[in-house]
């Protein structure tokens, strides 16, 4: 076997495997036997076909099946002896050569990776911590899942919940397939477009209002995207929200069986200092990954990033077949995913090579320790455990992640940190 390797871009190679035609025919003939004993062809008794006829009537498709074989047995083979790794999956196709077999296999490789620039990076390290107004805003947000809605006879403000007919037209044409009726509206619930829900306030039942707003840029529909459009709307009804108090009742709601509120505000502080851990993590986190993705040169190979996207398109796939649509009916273009998709692959790159250099492994006191921190707010922590260590799959999601943060770790120690305080809500802010 003879392999040449030509670079055609910084990535891309161009692997040529000549195999010599003595290794072809020798495979051939062990073939052509082998049909030999079993292949049944009129006026011949089975096994008793002429060596000649087998290799006139099958000779095109054993060479087919051989070169097939040699492409797998020797691909990776050559990729040894050429020290090569390359990045998702080749396109190979034989050549034109008539003596022997050779053939072509085109790919990329993955990038080398210097990470010299992680020290000079520089990152900011958010601090936080829950202070009591945290507790009380937090306990409000409580209060206001568990509300209640109450009819009043009095004109639509902000936070009231109302039940409108309406209908829209936008350049003449009525988009709302006539008059939506008995729609419910919270005022200040950012559920409609922008400026639609100011327009109700005001209204009392029974009163009706004309108005115009234009729809966003980005709108979902581009017969209506940054357009126009007249709004005929009824108020039909004003609801105002009633809150409830925080009573033993409703401290038991969540979980406080003594329903003491003592002990169900130290319950919400406990839940808010673990979900500010993890917050503060994942704030530092996203910090480190800007700062290698700014800061860190890299490579992307164009096949990965198909990858990728592909699986950044996952979701979307399923959610057609659900509806019973084609990928292609939800009109996605590429570029929807690309950026997200480059950054994903660059990030995996840099941070594979972290653990590689640094010969990182998994921590399985840290994994355990992840998997119960995030049982905590389960009812049976001790399940969602096991859950996790019953199954390979699950448990190797969270060695990942475990790994991931092990790498940033390491890129936190070699970096400059500033030490930020904020406050909570930023900490938590989507």
């Amino acid at each position: 076997m003879q392999v040449s390797v030509e670079k055609t871009s910084e990535l891309s190679r161009k692997m040529t495997v000549s195999i010599p035609d003595a290794v072809v025919q020798e495979k051939m003939e062990t073939r052509f036997k082998t049909l030999a004993r079993t292949v049944k062809v009129d006026g011949f008794r089975p096994g008793k076909v002429p060596a000649s006829m087998v290799k006139k009537l099958y000779g095109d498709r054993v060479r087919n099946e051989v070169t097939g074989d040699l492409i797998q047995s020797t691909y990776f083979e050559a990729l040894q002896q050429q020290e090569l790794n390359p990045a998702g999956h080749p396109h190979i196709h034989p050549s034109e050569k008539t003596e022997g077999f050779e053939y072509v296999a085109e790919f990329e490789v993955y990038p080398e990776i210097a990470l010299d620039g992680v020290s000079g990076l520089q990152i900011e390290r958010p601090n936080a911590t829950v202070e009591e107004s945290d507790v009380d805003n937090m306990i409000e947000k409580l209060r206001q899942q568990k509300k209640t809605w109450n009819g009043v006879e009095r004109a639509a403000q902000e936070g009231d919940k109302v039940l409108i007919h309406f209908s829209g037209v936008c350049e003449g044409e009525n988009f709302t397939d006539g008059k939506v009726e008995n729609y419910q509206v919270e005022i200040g619930g950012k559920q409609m477009i922008p400026g639609f829900e100011d327009e109700l306030k005001g209204l009392s039942a029974g009163e009706s209002k004309t108005f115009s707003v234009t729809f966003p840029e980005k709108y979902n529909s581009e017969k209506l995207a940054g357009k126009p459009a007249e709004f005929e709307v009824e108020m039909v009804k004003v609801e105002e929200p009633v809150l409830p108090e925080v009573d033993a009742d409703f401290i038991k709601a969540y979980g406080v069986e003594d329903g003491d509120a003592a002990t169900f505000r130290a319950d919400v502080r406990a839940n808010m200092e673990r979900e500010l851990a993890q917050g503060l993590k994942t704030k530092l986190k996203t910090a480190v990954m800007d700062a290698l993705v700014e800061h860190v040169p890299v490579s992307i190979p164009n096949a990965l990033v198909d990858q990728e996207i592909q699986a950044l398109m996952k979701p979307y796939a399923e959610r057609a077949k659900n509806m019973r649509l084609k990928l292609e009916d939800l009109n996605l273009p590429r570029d929807m995913f690309e950026e997200q998709a480059k950054r994903r692959v660059a990030l995996g790159l840099i941070l594979g090579e972290v653990i590689h250099k640094n010969e990182l492994k998994v921590d399985a006191d840290k994994v355990r320790s992840v998997i119960e921190d995030m049982a905590k707010s389960y009812e049976r922590p001790e399940d969602v455990v096991n859950w996790y260590y019953a199954d390979k799959s699950r448990l190797n999601d969270v060695q990942q992640m475990v790994l991931e943060d092990q790498a940033v770790a390491w890129i936190v120690g070699q970096a400059k940190v500033a030490d930020v305080t904020v406050g909570f809500d930023q900490v938590m802010e989507r």
